[in-house]
């Protein structure tokens, strides 16, 4: 079976992420799904939240919006929603898990993933191309002498995957997102480990066969975008 856009059901999209994106940014890229494109910027903050003041660790955080036309129809500024709410937290957690934050110093790297064009995905996109920002910002620190080493353990990507038609797929556009039965979005770290599954069946239930599938599915798209970012960083990690 191939798909509209002619892809393999086991194909992640085109990718091309744009480093250095942003002039005044700490650590900026673009990344460049098909047609689902995402600026990430990492600004650095020397302060931490109350509850790490006086610890010495460090904190990494995010915050998630999609400009007016991002979509067909037009999103109102300031109106943010429980699914951005959720989509930012999603995001902090996921570069939170690889950061070694005990060794970044008593400061707050800032991510903010602005959607600019949106055709599914735009949570893990922003995700996989936030890490690269994130990796930038920490290795300026590094440059200025503020910390010895970068504190990152591992590398983190994502993507989604799906059922539509009894047949498992990756990396699923908005369409293929809209008709899927099942359709899931998987962040792994570079050696394979889960940092999380956001799951749910859509239309009907799925068995543990499918489920074993579209894991193994999410890993292959997985491990093929941090090769992307192994190969992007290679002058820093």
């Amino acid at each position: 079976m191939v798909r509209q856009d002619g892809r393999g059901l086991d194909k992640i999209r085109k990718v091309k992420i744009t480093r250095n994106y942003i002039k005044h940014a700490e650590g900026s890229c673009l990344i460049e799904l098909a047609d689902t494109r995402v600026i990430c910027t990492a600004s650095i903050e020397e302060s931490v939240p109350q509850f790490l003041k006086a610890t010495g660790t460090g904190w990494v955080t995010a915050e998630y919006g999609m400009i007016p036309r991002s979509c067909k129809k037009r999103i109102l500024r300031g109106k943010d929603s429980g699914r951005t709410y959720e989509i930012q937290r999603l995001i902090g957690r996921s570069l939170r898990a690889v950061t070694d934050m005990k060794n970044m110093g008593e400061r707050t790297i800032w991510i903010d993933c602005d959607v600019i064009q949106a055709d599914g995905g735009t949570r893990t996109a922003s995700i996989t191309a936030s890490f690269i920002a994130l990796v930038d910002a920490l290795q300026k620190l590094k440059k200025e002498g503020l910390i010895n080493k970068i504190p990152i353990k591992d590398f983190v990507a994502a993507t989604s995957v799906g059922i539509i038609d009894g047949k498992v797929m990756l990396d699923l556009t908005y369409a293929e997102d809209s008709n899927a039965d099942v359709d899931m979005n998987v962040i792994m770290t570079g050696e394979g480990e889960f940092i999380e599954i956001q799951g749910t069946a859509e239309r009907r239930t799925f068995k543990k066969e499918q489920m074993d599938k579209l894991m193994e599915l999410a890993k292959k798209g997985v491990l093929e975008l941090v090769d992307i970012q192994r190969n992007m960083l290679k002058d820093i990690l």
